[in-house]
């Protein structure tokens, strides 16, 4: 039977999983939650995080999927402000947040062993009651499942408190249940019998959303892993004969530097389809992931607001290096710039979508964002970019992470994808600090290799002639470990945040 899910060495029947969901649902139900309520998830990646989700769709309830890397501060923002009923955690993650949970009724699940393992962690016991024990002591809810609400996904809140994203209540709306078994076929293009990979965390909506429209497939196999590790990869692509996978561009870089004896030691050759979102990947990137594994490589331009918006092939990529594909059905694309005109192709400006499926959303505890967001129903997350004259969208940068440096718009992302082609480093970020002169210049903080050491002139004659010479870091940082999460995100603001703190303004 195919459908079932693959996690910590051991396999779970998908009829097995689906009793045990319905069981989550009744102790859901027993704890008060009504459709549309919230219910927090805490957890890292394993079999329950679906169960969760599947549950919450029995009951009718939306489900806030909690980024395991916040502060008890941060968490508690995000429970009260999406008055979150219940919230369920891996019984690690909900040390030293008993004071901070308001209203909201706390279940503990045991941390699994592979998890406790795989991030050297002490497994205690838990203050809190226990979801698993509740669950078995409860009959499977007798009632069909009600349509699923979806994600209500926070932002990140690098600029400020993280902000729920509202979808309007509507009971006659989409069941966007369906909508992941679309996907399944217009987006994954699985098969009955296919297996799909994701090692990136499931509080992120890209890998959330695609894992849950492989489930509802109801004939694929998850294969579930806490966190990447690029030889383990392909180990389980050998042993399950993976077909799909979700792969990040952070992840490509670290397969792509492991050593060739490593790479050839095992058969990837079932792996057909990986699809990647969240950061543009760099040309040189795909073009190696490509050579290695063949034309299997999908990109989208994707936002937790607005969904996946374009889509790319590797064939395709070979025409249009650098792009992120064409509109894709149900949205349009429109470059706009600073005084809201709409840009003639070719020239860059922010990138402003229509979507279907993202239509009407709002934000919680916005104050205003959206009135500099929303224009005749197009929205903007705040990117740049361009379309070409096929209408190909090509990304430069985030426009709150662009540096401006004597006047000129500096991209992060162009040097940081040169950065990363240098043997000796393997992890970068760009940014910019205060500059009395320029206003901005530039810093490159770099995670090298092992036993490696690195100069700042030994960094900017690597770039000479990629790099024009404005753009060249002017400052080298070099950390142990730079605080990036398994999704590939990178906490740019803990890097910066030292550099302006005191200077007065934050541009």
């Amino acid at each position: 039977m195919s459908g079932n899910l693959h996690f910590g060495g051991q396999t779970l029947d998908r009829s097995v999983f689906e009793q045990r969901c319905k069981q989550a649902a009744s102790v859901l139900k027993a704890q008060g939650v009504q459709p549309d309520d919230a219910v927090a998830i805490l957890l890292r990646n394993e079999p329950a995080y679906l169960c969760l989700i599947e549950a919450c769709r029995y009951v009718g309830a939306r489900y806030v999927a909690l980024n395991w890397h916040g502060s008890a501060a941060e968490i508690a923002h995000i429970l009260e402000d999406s008055q979150a009923k219940v919230l369920i955690g891996h019984s690690d993650l909900l040390e030293g947040i008993s004071d901070h949970v308001g209203n909201t009724s706390v279940f503990s699940i045991a941390t699994p062993a592979s998890i406790v393992s795989r991030y050297s962690l002490s497994q205690g016991s838990s203050q809190f009651p226990d979801f698993d024990a509740a669950a078995d002591d409860a009959a499977p809810i007798a009632t069909a499942a009600e349509k699923l609400r979806g994600l209500f996904a926070y932002t990140s809140g690098s600029t400020g408190r993280p902000k729920g994203i509202k979808r309007p209540a509507d009971p006659d709306g989409p069941d966007r249940y369906m909508m992941y078994q679309l996907f399944a076929q217009a987006l994954l293009q699985v098969n009955a019998g296919d297996k799909f990979y994701v090692a990136a965390p499931l509080y992120h909506s890209a890998p959330n959303t695609l894992s849950l429209s492989a489930f509802a497939s109801g004939n694929v196999d998850l294969i579930i892993e806490p966190q990447f590790d690029p030889e383990q990869f392909l180990q389980a692509v050998e042993r399950y004969k993976i077909t799909h996978a979700y792969i990040v561009p952070t992840m490509m870089v670290r397969l792509l530097k492991l050593p060739q004896t490593i790479r050839q030691q095992y058969d990837v050759s079932s792996l057909r389809y990986s699809i990647s979102t969240g950061s543009p990947c760099p040309i040189e990137v795909k073009k190696s992931m490509i050579d290695w594994f063949g034309s299997i490589f999908y990109e989208s331009y994707g936002a937790s607001e607005l969904g996946f918006m374009t889509l790319i092939s590797s064939d395709e990529a070979k025409v249009k290096p650098g792009s992120v594909g064409r509109a894709r059905e149900g949205m349009r694309i429109k470059i706009l710039n600073d005084d809201l005109q709409e840009l003639p192709l070719g020239e860059t400006g922010t990138i402003y979508i229509f979507s279907e499926m993202g239509a009407g959303f709002s934000y919680t505890n916005s104050e205003g964002d959206l009135a500099d967001q929303e224009l005749n129903g197009y929205a903007t997350v705040g990117d740049i970019g361009y379309l070409d004259h096929d209408n190909y969208l090509f990304i430069s940068d985030r426009k709150k992470e662009m540096i401006i440096s004597g006047g000129a718009n500096i991209f992060p992302s162009e040097i940081e994808a040169e950065i990363i082609k240098m043997p000796k480093i393997s992890d970068c970020a760009v940014f910019g600090a205060p500059n009395e002169e320029f206003g901005e210049s530039i810093v490159a903080a770099v995670q090298l290799q092992d036993d490696e050491t690195l100069s700042l002139k030994e960094l900017q004659e690597f770039l000479q002639g990629n790099l024009a010479r404005f753009k060249m870091p002017r400052t080298l940082d070099i950390h142990d470990n730079l605080p990036r999460e398994d999704s590939g995100k990178i906490f740019k603001k803990r890097l910066k945040d030292p550099y302006w703190e005191g200077k007065g303004r934050t541009i």
